[in-house]
This record gives structure tokens, sequence and C-alpha cells, in this order.
């Protein structure tokens, strides 16, 4: 039976910071949907500091942007968005459109449609997390959508640079300086200078993964993709420096990030907890790392392979390191998880700027219903159907006229009905099954 060395918050008190971050959203995204770009710009003094009559970003100011990095900083964010878009590229290889005679003279389809138009979040506030744009806007330009704007929040009190360089390599077109609860609200619900989107993408932080929740319906979202997640899962075969390695890599995110190791052994799991105290000593980011591992970080020691497998899939963790003797026992028989991270050699870092997979995946347990970001994500499978002969629309229309009055719908069998007369020379009377 697996038992916990360390746990995180108690869940009631989880549930009452969630409750206080729903009531706040809700205020703000009625606020920019009575009042526009007035109340966009006073949320953007207030929560960033950061004033300006329009929010996008001139060609100017993008080259400016493009100006201050370096050639290697260019080549760099270069190489990281041709990964995600060969991979983009392949996964939409797998995308086909089809067309079926599944009855004679009865013609069934699919189109896969993209998208027209997408607001893609980039976070950062903190930190200036240009991979977020690789993610959204390279992917959506796969998928072929129209239009494509970007929001992320200034840096330091201006465009970051590497974050406005990657949008606009990325392809995107319209970028906004602008972050926030604000920027999401406005791009789904439109304002006076900013016309509305389709769908929403991106990571962010609660606030933000609570206005895509709150917004959805309104638009499409990618996903509810909350405070960033990991989950080691490692056995004796690794030791407690990698482990700890990978734990605060993630924890450093932010403080209400999660951070669990699952291991067999109790020995690696005590070294491991010691190992991130003695690196929380060195690390930059120890202040938020620390916290998030006070808050949020677990250690659980499992029995067997199985258990930590039925623990994985309960955590339901964004993203899964798997540092054991035999990670495919792993990925063949885990179902809830984000992406999976498969031994020693790779990490979570690697998926999150630049290897290829797209770092946009579900938290709070929602890897129990959906993957990550996609190319397919921003694609509608729209069906159609065709009926080519006379003796087919008969056919059909005699089964659906039947099973429409034994569900009392009258005006949906006389629907079949009249079919089955012009097409069928068969006299039925008016809303009654075909006999």
């Amino acid at each position: 039976m697996a038992r916990f060395l360390k746990r995180g918050r108690d869940a009631d008190a989880v549930a009452e910071d969630d409750a206080k971050v729903r009531a706040t959203v809700e205020n703000i995204l009625a606020d920019i949907k009575a009042r526009g770009d007035a109340a966009v710009r006073e949320l953007s003094i207030r929560f960033d500091k950061w004033d300006r009559q329009n929010f996008r970003l001139s060609e100017r100011e993008i080259q400016a942007c493009l100006d201050q990095l370096t050639p290697r900083d260019l080549e760099d964010i270069r190489f990281a968005q041709t990964q995600v878009r060969n991979f983009a590229e392949h996964q939409k290889a797998a995308l086909r459109d089809i067309e079926v005679e599944t009855l004679p003279g009865v013609v069934l389809g699919h189109r896969n449609i993209p998208v027209n138009s997408v607001g893609c979040y980039v976070p950062g506030g903190k930190y200036p997390l240009l991979a977020s744009a690789h993610m959204s806007v390279v992917t959506a330009k796969v998928a072929g959508c129209k239009r494509i704007i970007t929001c992320a929040p200034p840096f330091e009190g201006r465009p970051a640079p590497a974050i406005v360089a990657a949008q606009h390599l990325a392809g995107a077109d319209e970028i906004y300086c602008l972050g926030g609860i604000q920027a999401v609200g406005a791009m789904a619900l439109g304002t006076e200078s900013i016309a509305p989107i389709d769908m929403l993408v991106g990571p962010g932080n609660a606030f933000v993964a609570e206005a895509k929740r709150q917004l959805y319906g309104r638009v499409g979202i990618d996903l509810f993709a909350g405070p960033t997640e990991t989950l080691i899962i490692a056995d004796e075969t690794v030791d407690a420096e990698i482990c700890a390695t990978d734990l605060l890599g993630q924890a450093e995110h932010g403080p209400n990030s999660p951070a669990v190791l699952l291991t067999t052994s109790e020995k690696l799991a005590r070294e491991t907890m010691a190992e991130v105290e003695r690196l929380l000593g060195i690390l930059p980011t120890a202040a938020i790392a620390r916290k998030a591992w006070e808050d949020y970080g677990e250690v659980i020691i499992c029995d067997s392979e199985d258990e930590m497998v039925a623990e994985a899939d309960r955590i339901a963790s964004e993203h899964v390191q798997v540092m054991t003797r035999d990670p495919d026992y792993f990925l063949n028989n885990m179902t809830n998880y984000g992406a999976l991270f498969l031994g020693p050699r790779t990490n979570v870092s690697y998926g999150d700027k630049v290897i290829g997979t797209n770092h946009t995946l579900p938290t709070k347990k929602s890897a129990r219903y959906t993957g990550g970001l996609w190319v397919g994500k921003f694609m509608k499978t729209c069906t159609y159907q065709r009926v080519l002969t006379d003796e087919a629309s008969t056919m059909i229309g005699e089964y659906c006229s039947r099973l429409c009055m034994l569900e009392g719908f009258a005006g949906h069998a006389e629907q079949a009905n009249i079919r089955v007369r012009r097409y069928g020379g068969r006299n039925i009377p008016y809303a009654t099954a075909a006999d």
C-alpha cells in the first residue's frame, strides 16, 4: 500500500484558494465585458504597472526587440521552433479527411477544418517564457489558422525582447504586450481595439487558467493548463541528485507548482528529500521553489511498479518523468498523464523548451480526459453526408421515420416521410411511421 513520507497542503485549503481566484476572475471579466479597453488599461496599470494607449506592438517596436538579441539567441529560437514545427507537421499528416460509401448510395465523410482565429497567451510575468510562443503560434500556423494573435505581459517594465522575437518568428499576425486576466479576457471578449478570437490557447498561472475556464463556451480553449505539475517515478537505478534536480527544476515555476516523487525505494526517497534541501541552498530560484516544495511537494513510497502505475494514474500529473529500469512499462500501462519523459537521458525541461513536443499540457487531473495541445486541437473535424439515389433515400427514410416516431418526434418523422413519398412513391400519411 502506498505511503507518504511527505504531503502537500490540505485539500480544503487549496479549495479555499481556488474559490478566491474564481471570484476575482469573475469580477474582472465582467468589468472587461462592460468597459472594454478602459477596463483593460486600468487592469494593466494595476497588475503590471504598464500603461499604453494601444497595447499592440508596432513593426518598429518588434524590430527593436529583435535587435536586442544576439545572433545566437535568434538561432536558438529558430532551432526550437523548427523542432516544434516538424513534429506538428507529422501530427497533421496523421489527420486525414475521409469519405466512404457506407451503404449503396449513402456517402459519409469528414473534413478537418482549422479554427479561423486564435489567441495565444504567453506567460512572462516572472520569467520571459518565450517557449510558449513556439508551442502555440507555430502549431496554429501548421494547422492553418488564418488569424493568430498573441498576448504576453511586460517583463521588467517593457516588452520582453525574447518573447516578442519568438512571437514574431513563429508568425503571429498581431502582437500585444498585455498580461494576465486582462489579456485573455480582451482576446476572448473583444474590445474597441482588439477583435475577438474564436479560441484561446496557452498556459498561465491560476488566474489565467480560471479565466480560460470561465470563458470556455464563449470561445474554445485548448485545455485547463494551470500551474506546472511534475511527477518523478524512480527506482534505485537512479540517484537522489537527478531526482531532486528534476523536482526543483519544475517547482521553480511558481509557489503553487506540485512536485511529487513516486518510488519503490525508501532509501532513494529519503536521500532525495535531503538532496532537495541541499539544492535549495544554492538554487538561484530557491525562494519560489522552496515554497512550492513545502506546500505542494509530496514523496510517496510504493511496493511495486503496478502500485506506482496506479498512484501515477490517480495523480494524473501534467509532466511525468520516468527513471526506472523499465520505463516502457509505464508507457505501456499508464493512462493519465500530460506527457511522459522516459529514461534519465531526457527530462521535462527538454519538452518545455526545445525538443519538439508541445509543453501546453493538462493540469489539475484533467489528464484523465484530455491530452495536451497539438495541431489537432486547432482543427474542427466536421462531418457531411450525401445520398446519391432515390432507393437509398427511401430505405434510410423508412428506418428514420420509424425511429423518430418511437421517440415521439413527429416533425422529425415527416422529414423522412416526405422523402419516402417523393423518392420511393410510397403513400405514407403525414407524421406516421412508414410500415
